[in-house]
């Protein structure tokens, strides 16, 4: 199947092919939704779609993924609006890529090869770079015989083949060392960071979770009085920033903006992220983030729900927040998602609509781990309050001549701290 595509407005962006492929015959509209997604990946980089071509198989073509009939129906789109670039929507191995572009004869990018470049360009602290380039470099090191191949094919040459093969071999030795070095570099900020959660560890933390570009960092911004980078394009925020919930009275509540996720997401990215999916992992209750404008929603959902239960995340106490209400068309739809979803919260993080409520919503998950005691506590003692503060929330407290009688909330895993401070 082929659609060609003209686009007024894409002059002087380099245009690109999309190819989808279903290997388990699915619906025509289930592989158009994910070339719609493809073409938003495009587009972050500035690439301008001008054709699509569509392929249903039982299983996959070895050499070029694709079979000949589709190669011919590329080479047609090319022709047609002259494209230098194809995006396939799945994971090539080096060979198919290799085949492909000489067949083609332009570049060929597969999603993870994309994903992996959208990233490159985003990255913004060193910790993104570093993971950023680790991604990329163990993308490329299986496919570095393809830039020396030239070489084996020329012929008259004396030793060229050799010379081929041995430059090959210093590229891969250096490639190789780069990952350690870039292995060890993260290691370190991941020691970093494990301090940081360390001083932070007895506070409750919050973590705002969700497909690429549904907000978070929007929202972040609204309940913790932040100025993070946002920016309406996919994976505007690579870092994951804790911040303090504010205007919460009697309790200190962290909230995190992590990294968005997205189908497919490359196994090399999960594995370098690792330190900044961690906040996932650590947090006692995850947001899970709903753009509810988008026509794809429950699909971005279900993908979430995958990738947290990958994280070993899955059973973290969660609820859903439905975000851009207000940049939904139909009414109807906010109620029947809120009956098929109780327990939901819906805003606006542009606006702020519900976010008082999210906001409560969040100091409720807080308090339902949180038990009530009473202390009488000897005026030497008064530092102990402080600690409750920070950790708890007071509910009265009564200067007497016996001591100070408090009573508090605190969570269930905080008891012994209380304990540990008395006995110290």
């Amino acid at each position: 199947m082929i659609q060609a595509k003209s686009h007024e407005s894409s002059r002087g962006k380099q245009k690109a092919i999309l190819v989808g492929v279903s290997l388990k015959q699915k619906p025509l509209w289930e592989i158009e939704e994910l070339l719609d997604e493809l073409s938003g990946l495009a587009r972050t980089l500035d690439y301008s779609e001008c054709g699509r071509v569509i392929q249903s198989k039982g299983r996959i073509n070895p050499s070029h993924f694709i079979g000949k009939g589709k190669l011919e129906e590329i080479m047609s789109v090319k022709e047609e609006c002259g494209s230098d670039l194809v995006l396939f929507d799945e994971d090539l191995s080096p060979a198919q890529c290799r085949n492909l572009e000489k067949t083609l004869e332009c570049t060929v990018v597969d999603r993870c090869g994309l994903i992996l470049e959208i990233f490159n360009r985003h990255a913004r602290t060193r910790e993104a770079k570093t993971q950023v380039q680790l991604a990329r470099l163990k993308y490329l090191l299986p496919r570095l015989a393809g830039r020396w191949s030239h070489l084996h094919r020329q012929k008259g040459g004396i030793g060229l083949r050799e010379a081929g093969e041995k430059q090959l071999e210093i590229d891969r030795r250096l490639v190789r060392n780069d990952i350690y070095k870039l292995e060890s570099k993260l290691k370190s900020i991941e020691k970093e960071r494990a301090t940081q959660r360390k001083a932070r560890d007895e506070l409750f933390k919050a973590s705002l979770v969700g497909y690429t570009n549904v907000g978070k960092s929007t929202l972040m911004n609204r309940l913790t009085q932040s100025n993070l980078f946002v920016e309406d394009r996919l994976f505007a925020t690579l870092d994951a920033s804790t911040r303090t919930l504010k205007e919460v009275a009697g309790s200190k509540i962290l909230l995190t903006d992590t990294v968005g996720f997205i189908d497919k997401l490359p196994h090399s990215l999960v594995a370098s992220f690792k330190a900044t999916l961690d906040e996932v992992r650590m947090a006692d209750l995850l947001i899970r983030m709903v753009d509810l404008s988008h026509p794809n929603f429950e699909a971005q959902m279900a993908s979430t729900s995958r990738v947290i239960g990958e994280l070993g995340a899955g059973d973290k106490p969660h609820f859903w927040v439905f975000n851009k209400i207000d940049s939904v068309s139909s009414p109807s739809l906010v109620e029947n998602t809120a009956n098929r979803f109780p327990g939901s919260v819906f805003i606006s993080a542009t606006d702020g609509s519900g976010c008082e409520d999210l906001k409560q919503r969040i100091i409720e998950g807080y308090e339902e781990r949180m038990v009530e005691r009473e202390l009488v506590l000897g005026y030497k003692e008064r530092g102990l309050l402080r600690q409750i503060r920070l950790y708890g929330r007071i509910l009265s407290e009564k200067y007497t001549e016996e001591g100070i009688h408090v009573m508090f909330l605190l969570e269930k895993k905080r008891l012994g701290l209380i304990k540990k401070l008395q006995d110290s």
